[in-house]
């Protein structure tokens, strides 16, 4: 195993998921909401007609959005990077190419022979959660990345006891919060799960003089990450008034919830949803989780406790969320038990040889040079986790547990049966957006000026993100946009673009002024154009003429 092998996995994943992305973009029109609005608050950084920083919004985290904008300052020039989402496509790609470069690091760290390692990787690398949320531009690429790389590194320490693993960690962690807000739950975990061990490192007598470093050790790798999340909130505070806008703004998850109907307040539902969304997305671990546990302990191993208490508490705090009703039931959410599950498959094999490390510590745990490997064992395993790939491709195709996925079952059949019902939905899910592309074009055909559409972003963004002239739009990040929403045609607005006023709709900053304005145009608008819509949760649009 050479140093270019890394190289190589990653060139090669990359290509592979840029590949798939693409085609389900540009081929299939496949698009998914949350990917294309974190591309469409990169362009209102770059290219709106009130380009600033802060346009990329405080309800996200920023990291996704933020990696975007180097391709998204071409989308001028061509504007099929922000239509297709290509930037949100090459981001994810990389991220996740990232993480399967992690989940080959640790194997290497653990000592497997290379082809125990490159068939772990690949078996990770093509499960098919990963491929979609390698192709598709989501946050979940960018966290696992982070995750799978703080993973590495806190492993690692495990066993060199070298501050410089401990530190990477910390900044991993942090850019993980960065990429999803519940990296705050493997921030808090690394940090006890450090102090603890530190703690204990001579033993139970000398723990009152391990105490100040188990506390230094927990503030080198929670630091990072803390000091991220303050000032994150801090700066959303000053700016929007909200600190945690994803729970309090009527933009964010909580608020979105309400609107689409509330929880199903059914704790026995939600739980097995849970329990089944963990289950076939790392199905070898009710194989391969119990035998580690046991390995772990016959060997003394305290690299073990890493992965489950940190993909382990993220699954946890999901499961959680979504029993107690305060997020939705999306199997996405509980991808973290895909790199789970690859990594306790490595811990099933024995740590062999140390590991190259910058500076050793002073409780570095030296390795046998020769761990004895059983290739019977090592094939079982292999041959469990890889049987896990068609149980989770399986369940990414059903409509009870895959809400956001099953639809890839459908991408070939363009029309479908009338009296097929399942396929027709799954045809509108594939067909979001397609409507607010084909609006888009409208728009752009008219040779409107700069500002004279105004519109909130709530669904609109998917119209701004298709468009070849973004600064005709105006859009919640403006700061000039409540006085132009006040009196549009005083800032010469000649179009108003409307949803209805119901379910996310409510929160639409054209209905909260106008509340009538998709029924009737306020008795003030002239109706110009009403277009139905053919995706899945999608509303119809009107757009109204402001005159004068």
């Amino acid at each position: 195993m050479n140093r270019r092998t890394p190289r190589i996995v990653f060139g090669s994943a990359l290509a592979g998921y840029l590949a798939v992305g693409l085609t389900l973009s540009m081929r299939f029109g496949y698009l998914l909401g949350d990917a294309l609005s974190r591309t469409s608050a990169a362009q209102a950084v770059l290219l709106s007609r009130d380009p600033h920083v802060s346009a990329i919004g405080f309800i996200f985290t920023p990291l996704t959005a933020l990696a975007q904008l180097p391709m998204v300052a071409f989308a001028s020039w061509w504007p099929a990077i922000t239509r297709w989402n290509i930037s949100g496509i090459a981001v994810s790609g990389m991220f996740m190419a990232g993480a399967v470069v992690m989940i080959h690091g640790i194997c290497r760290d653990r000592g497997l022979p290379g082809r125990y390692s490159l068939l772990l990787t690949v078996v990770f690398a093509i499960n098919p959660m990963i491929v979609f949320y390698g192709a598709n531009g989501m946050s979940e690429a960018g966290f696992l990345f982070f995750l799978c790389w703080a993973v590495r590194r806190l492993i690692r320490w495990m066993n060199t006891d070298d501050v410089h693993d401990l530190l990477l960690a910390g900044v991993a962690l942090a850019l993980a919060f960065l990429a999803r807000y519940e990296g705050v739950v493997p921030i808090a975990l690394a940090a006890v799960l450090v102090a603890v061990v530190t703690a204990l490192r001579r033993g139970q007598p000398y723990w009152k003089s391990m105490r100040r470093r188990a506390i230094l050790d927990a503030v080198l790798v929670a630091g990072p990450g803390t000091a991220v999340f303050l000032v994150w909130i801090s700066t959303s505070w000053l700016i929007t008034g909200e600190a945690l806008a994803q729970l309090s703004s009527s933009y964010g998850n909580a608020a979105i919830l309400t609107q689409s109907g509330g929880p199903s307040g059914d704790l026995i539902g939600t739980g097995l949803f849970s329990l089944g969304a963990v289950v076939v997305l790392g199905p070898a671990l009710l194989v391969t989780l119990p035998l580690a546990v046991v390995l772990a302990l016959r060997r003394r191993d305290l690299e073990f406790l890493v992965a489950p208490l940190l993909f382990g508490g993220v699954l946890g705090f999901q499961a959680a969320s979504y029993i107690t009703g305060s997020t939705f039931g999306f199997l996405r959410f509980f991808i973290c038990a895909v790199p789970l599950a690859a990594v306790v498959v490595v811990q099933l094999f024995p740590a062999t040889g140390d590991r190259p490390t910058r500076r050793a510590g002073a409780y570095r745990r030296h390795r046998p040079v020769l761990a004895p490997l059983r290739p019977a064992a090592a094939a079982v395993a292999m041959t469990v986790c890889a049987l896990a790939l068609p149980v989770t491709g399986w369940a990414m195709v059903q409509p009870g547990l895959s809400s956001q996925q099953y639809a890839l079952g459908s991408l070939l059949d363009e029309n479908p049966r009338a009296d097929d019902p399942q396929a027709m939905a799954a045809r509108r899910v594939i067909d979001s957006f397609s409507t607010e592309r084909r609006l888009a074009s409208y728009l752009d055909g008219q040779n409107l000026p700069e500002g004279s559409i105004l519109l909130d972003t709530v669904y609109g963004f998917a119209v701004v993100a298709a468009s070849e002239h973004p600064k005709r739009f105006v859009v919640p990040s403006d700061l000039d946009f409540t006085e132009i929403l006040n009196d549009p045609a005083s800032a010469g607005v000649q179009y108003l673009l409307t949803v209805p006023n119901e379910g996310r709709g409510v929160s639409d900053a054209v209905n909260r002024r106008y509340p009538t304005i998709y029924d009737n145009g306020a008795d003030l608008y002239p109706l110009v154009l009403e277009v139905p819509n053919d995706g899945a949760d999608q509303p119809d649009w009107r757009l109204y003429r402001v005159p004068g």
